[in-house]
């Protein structure tokens, strides 16, 4: 496995932690947070970093099952985060999340997470 590629993992484990953080946050609160927006934030940075890597370092053509997946839970989280901020910017900090933000969160995590694992798996079917 390339040096490119290598790093798309890594910085894709962060978006994973950063994501992880700011949605469990949030689903357990229900009160968005300055903290909340910063992890978000923070792994939509990572994830474009990630995706990025992973084109440039893969020699498959971008459009792949893996591919499809990982984009569309890019995208989803991408609609998220951007949601949440239209939210506090019209709300403030610490208020607490509608219904339809709050659900919509956590089926785009859940859907970003089906994608990751399906990388890890593909990612160990491909070392080995």
């Amino acid at each position: 496995m390339n040096s490119t590629l290598i790093a798309a993992i890594v910085v894709v484990t962060f978006a994973l932690v950063f994501y992880s953080i700011g949605v469990l946050n949030e689903q357990r609160t229900s009160i968005l947070s300055r903290r909340i927006l910063l992890f978000l934030t923070a792994g939509i940075v990572c994830d474009v970093l990630s995706t990025t890597l992973m084109i440039i370092g893969s020699n498959n053509i971008p459009f792949t099952i893996h591919g499809f997946l990982g984009y569309t839970a890019l995208a989803l989280m991408l609609i998220d985060t951007t949601r949440i901020w239209k939210f506090w910017r019209r709300t403030g900090v610490t208020e607490k999340v509608p219904r339809n933000l709050h659900v919509y969160t956590r089926i785009a995590y859940c859907w970003w997470i089906i994608a990751y694992i399906a990388g890890a798996i593909i990612s160990m079917v491909i070392v080995t």
